[in-house]
Order: C-alpha cells, then sequence, then structure tokens
C-alpha cells in the first residue's frame, strides 16, 4: 500500500497546510450549524497521520481518528503521544466504506481529499451511509474534495517529484476528462539498511465530483445540505475551486 510506504514524508508534501486555520474553520461552521450544544465527540475520516486528529483534539473534543493505513496511524499515534494528548484519541485502522464505531459521534470531519480516493459512487454511497450511521440526530459532517480546477489545472498530465532523506518518489498523473478520473503512477524509491535502494510502484486513482454529484449523494443518505464553500472565510463554493469546503447535517426521523 503506497500510503504506508510514503508515510514517513507526508507531512512534508502537505507542508504548506495550515491545519490550525482550517480547525477555525471547522469550528466556526460547528458553532454556526451545531444544534445540540457544545459537540464532545468527533470522528477524523481518513486521518492520515493525525495533523487535524491533534488539532482539533487541542481545541477539546474527544477525537477517533479512522485509516487504513496502518503506517500513517502509527505516525499519529507517536503524534498523539509526544503531544500529551493520547488520552483523547482512538486510532482504528479501517477501510472508510466499511468501518465500525463503539457508538456515535457529534461531528464528523474527513479532509485532504480522503473522499476523491472513493472512485465509484457506490463506494462513496457507502461511506456516506456509515457516516450518517454513526452521527447523532443533526450531525454534522465536515468535509472537502478536490475541484475541477484542481484536476484539470495542477494534476492533469503533470509529473512532480518528491526528495526526503532515505527516500524519493515520482508522481505522474493523467487525468481523463470525460470520466473525470485521474490516474496516479507512483515510484518510490527507499533506502535500505545496505544504502541500497529499494524500487515500490503504485497506481492510486480519484474521481473529480461535481457539486451537484455530491449534493445528491448527500440527500439520497439522509443528508442536509448546508454548504459549499471556496475557503476558510466562507467564499461561495463552485466546480472550479481548486478546493472546495463541504458542510451538510445529519437527518434522522
Amino acid at each position: 500500500m503506497i500510503y504506508d510506504l510514503i508515510a514517513p514524508i507526508y507531512d512534508k508534501v502537505n507542508g504548506d497546510v495550515d491545519y490550525s486555520a482550517w480547525a477555525d474553520f471547522i469550528e466556526e461552521v460547528i458553532k454556526r450549524e451545531y444544534q445540540n450544544g457544545k459537540p464532545e465527540l468527533v470522528l477524523d475520516l481518513g486521518c492520515g497521520t493525525g495533523r487535524m486528529t491533534l488539532e482539533l483534539a487541542k481545541r477539546g473534543y474527544d477525537m477517533t481518528g479512522v485509516d487504513y493505513s496502518v503506517e500513517m496511524l502509527d505516525i499519529a499515534r507517536e503524534n498523539a503521544e509526544q503531544a500529551g494528548l493520547s488520552d483523547r484519541m482512538l486510532w482504528l485502522c479501517q477501510d472508510i466504506t466499511e468501518f465500525e464505531l463503539y457508538g456515535t459521534v457529534d461531528v464528523t470531519v474527513s479532509c485532504l481529499d480522503t473522499l476523491n480516493h472513493l472512485t465509484e459512487p457506490s463506494e462513496l454511497s457507502r461511506c456516506l451511509s456509515l457516516v450518517h450511521n454513526y452521527l447523532v440526530p443533526d450531525g454534522l459532517f465536515i468535509f472537502d474534495v478536490n475541484g475541477k480546477y484542481k484536476f484539470e489545472k495542477l494534476y492533469g498530465n503533470e509529473s512532480y517529484v518528491i526528495e526526503d532523506e532515505g527516500s524519493f518518489c515520482v508522481w505522474q498523473n493523467y487525468y481523463n476528462e470525460k470520466s473525470r478520473l485521474c490516474d496516479f503512477y507512483i515510484t518510490l524509491f527507499e533506502e535500505t539498511n545496505d544504502g541500497l535502494y529499494e524500487r515500490y510502484d503504485e497506481e492510486q486513482r480519484e474521481r473529480m465530483y461535481t457539486l451537484r454529484s455530491l449534493k445528491k449523494l448527500l440527500k439520497d443518505n439522509g443528508f442536509e445540505f448546508i454548504g459549499a464553500y471556496s475557503n476558510f472565510n466562507f467564499g461561495e463554493g463552485s466546480d472550479d475551486n481548486e478546493r472546495i469546503y463541504l458542510a451538510a447535517r445529519c437527518i434522522k426521523n
């Protein structure tokens, strides 16, 4: 699994992400839209190395982080221990289309285009159904997706090189505008103890979801659409944004 392999350099790749500002945005959505007092239990779906999980834990929430990568979760645990926040964390190694929790949560978040990795609408629908199942009535789902601009202009048919001590990663993209699928061909060279390098090759895929399709999937799985935003200042979101931030409310009869 490529995310196990790139886990040590994952945070470097996303070094420009302002998790504090993102958490401020999440808390402002909660302040505006959460109707059941102050939420306590928050699920971070596709938590990776736990950067957002930790940021929200620092703000007083009891966090559950779900991710399919063992290596990512190992780094998340280490970060939580170093921050003295292990007692506020529960880490679960699970597929986000099949996850199981021990009870309900007040808010679910999913950051850094996790849902784009669900390349079939049926997969995304299963994930949304589970999110709905484990949210309390009127609980919130706050997430983001990569928008059309990112797929066409930044992913496109571009290639990227990521270097770190002991590793070298080449990332080649191919985007099909008709299918809305982007294929990533990833080659990682990792240094071994004897100074030689081992090569790993992996293919990944993301789908570009339109706002219209996301609204329908949310509605079909019991959510009320709240809004789509282009930035943390609540600018109006559209398909032409690089990243779209969305919020929805869990409706239960």
